[in-house]
């Protein structure tokens, strides 16, 4: 399987809470739903909608998938709903417990063995696993060599600080760009894989 990152991020590399005001207020964060201005139909949402397209699993941090869980199964109906409320879900925590797995099909992944879960997911025959959101997880995953493509959403505005998906451990790694649209809002969605070491 090959672990695909999707994120709306900001020029200035902040991911925190692009769908709602009530989404993430770490660190005092005031600007949920910033994303909204910039959201189109054909090419953010296509980008979106092919990703999930070719999922055959999420695999998602603790908080996005509680966000998610509290948002999905209640929009039953509408085919992007019901193919995220179908595909098997992976969430990495130390604090969910199973009987907190409420929404179909989500597995958990113990935070202490995440990535070596990860591992095994990935060695297995299968399509994507789509990464949202969950900032910490991405990190980890980027940090680990895990992941095999990066879709950012890059949206024309600057957020004065907030999470990041990059990791800070002063590690240099080189991406390629696999391909790029813009959007009448001037929104950049462009694909990079990483560049294995030495090559």
């Amino acid at each position: 399987m090959r672990i695909i990152i999707s994120e709306f991020i900001s020029l200035d590399g902040v991911v925190q809470a692009p769908g709602g005001p009530g989404e993430d207020g770490d660190g005092g964060f005031a600007h949920g739903g910033w994303s909204h201005p910039f959201f189109d139909a054909e090419v953010v949402g296509g980008a979106f909608d092919d990703a999930l397209g070719k999922a055959d699993g999420l695999l998602l941090g603790r908080r996005t998938w509680q966000t998610m869980a509290g948002a999905w199964p209640g929009r039953a109906g509408d085919p992007f709903a019901d193919r995220m409320n179908a595909l098997p879900k992976y969430v990495v925590s130390s604090t969910l417990t199973d009987a907190d797995l409420t929404w179909h099909n989500t597995r958990r992944l113990a935070g202490s063995e995440a990535a070596a879960r990860i591992r095994e997911l990935r060695a297995t025959e299968g399509g994507d696993l789509l990464v949202m959101g969950s900032p910490t997880l991405v990190r980890t995953l980027l940090s680990e060599g895990l992941v095999d493509e990066l879709r950012l959403m890059i949206m024309p505005v600057l957020l004065g600080g907030g999470k990041s998906v990059f990791p800070d451990d002063g590690g240099l790694r080189r991406l390629e760009l696999v391909s790029s649209a813009v959007s009448g809002a001037g929104v950049h969605v462009c694909t990079y894989r990483p560049v294995p070491p030495g090559e």
